[in-house]
């Protein structure tokens, strides 16, 4: 009776009396060929767009016998198959990682199915187990094997976004501090992702600005609304409160406050006094005083300083103490030393003897001033530093008016 082989390697199966002297030599080969199944290795070279057979020949070492099947470097264009044979029983380890695009080739029995080694989202592919049941051949993957993969068993990096369905990530899985700022991208944070009161002040990057109060603060704010800049700044004076409301004539000082830095002011000069008419020439009257200096002054000020003052008084009328009228006497000039002077109003000439009144005076002037606009009776209640008219009938000895006394009022924003 001769030898048969066996189904899954080929192996020599011999009967009591055969191979006579050769017995020992067939037994090595039997174990050389079982040696090449459980730990053989060979690079196969397989055709781009067509089919490489694998075969396991009776009783001799055979590509597809081996354990380990490694694919030489090849790029697949096309339809690519590699079959081993049908009706063997064995275990496989195929090498795909020098093969690219390797969606293209399928590995399976030669009348039976098989499987493509491609891997979801691996820039290359690359090992992959098989066992052949006889019939087909089976691809043994990592979701198919019993057990659990514990964390020590995942590389660190291993797990990427492709691999993660949105939906799977939920609270419950995550933990606390897990996610931190490098795993958010920042167009993600939008306002309604956001708690009410969630964003607190460690949340918010500095901005170099000093935690403190700032008084008559000036700020900056950028386009977010952050303070960006603050310093304190001067707070405004006080109310201006008065230092002088008086009219002439007058004189004395004040003493401005440690933190005056301003001044405003009224002044008006004192009018001239008017000229006397003659007793020899009763029709004619002497002319009017000249009207004092008015204006409105405000400036700097110095702090904690004296400042002397004065205001004009009132020009006399002139008097007639023969049959020619006197002329009046000018006013007098209203001051604050080192801040300004208003000119008093020039005295009215007498009538003389003759045909025509007296001239009139010349007005003062206020240099300096801003303004005029302003009624003197409203602020002062009279009139101050008007010049009058010289001719009064009914006055004794043909005396003419005086003028209008100088006015002050000046009040600065800081009083001693």
């Amino acid at each position: 009776m001769t030898s048969s082989y066996s189904t899954d390697l080929k192996l020599e199966l011999m009967v009591t009396g055969e191979n006579a002297g050769t017995w020992g030599d067939k037994t090595n080969t039997n174990l050389n060929l079982i040696q090449q199944a459980i730990a053989g290795y060979e690079s196969i070279t397989i055709t781009d767009s067509a089919t490489t057979a694998l075969v396991m020949s009776n009783a001799a070492l055979s590509n597809a016998r081996n354990m380990i099947i490694k694919f030489a470097t090849i790029t697949l264009t096309g339809a690519t198959t590699v079959t081993i044979p049908d009706g063997i029983e064995k275990f496989y380890i195929f090498d795909c990682s020098a093969i690219t695009d390797a969606n293209n080739l399928t590995i399976k029995t030669a009348s039976g199915s098989g499987f493509s080694p491609t891997t979801a989202g691996a820039a290359s592919p690359k090992i992959f187990a098989a066992y052949s049941d006889g019939t087909n051949l089976t691809e043994i993957s990592l979701n198919t094997l019993g057990g659990t993969i514990g964390t020590a068993q995942i590389e660190a990096g291993a797990i990427t976004s492709p691999l993660i369905a949105q939906s799977n990530v939920t609270t419950a899985k995550l933990a606390a501090s897990a996610v931190t700022g490098n795993n958010i991208a920042q167009s993600t944070i939008t306002q309604a992702k956001l708690a009410t009161n969630s964003v607190g002040p460690d949340q918010l990057i500095s901005t170099g600005v000093t935690a403190a109060e700032y008084t008559v603060a000036t700020i900056t704010v950028d386009a977010d609304g952050r303070v960006t800049a603050a310093s304190s700044g001067t707070a405004g004076g006080n109310n201006m409160l008065t230092q002088v409301f008086n009219t002439g004539p007058a004189s004395g000082s004040f003493t401005t406050g440690s933190g005056a830095t301003k001044y405003q002011a009224f002044a008006a000069g004192g009018g001239g006094g008017g000229g006397a008419r003659g007793s020899s020439s009763p029709q004619l009257g002497g002319s009017n005083g000249g009207t004092g200096g008015w204006g409105y002054y405000a400036g700097p000020i110095s702090a904690s300083t004296p400042y002397s003052w004065s205001v004009g008084a009132a020009g006399n009328g002139g008097n007639d103490n023969s049959n020619t009228g006197n002329p009046g006497n000018p006013g007098g000039n209203t001051n604050v030393t080192n801040l300004f002077t208003v000119n008093a109003g020039n005295a009215g000439n007498g009538a003389s003897p003759g045909p025509t009144p007296g001239n009139p005076g010349n007005p003062g002037n206020a240099p300096g001033a801003t303004s005029t606009n302003y009624s003197r009776s409203i602020l002062f209640g009279v009139s101050p530093g008007v010049g009058f008219n010289g001719n009064q009938k009914n006055i004794p000895s043909y005396g003419a008016n005086p003028g209008g006394a100088g006015a002050l009022w000046i009040t600065t924003n800081d009083q001693a």
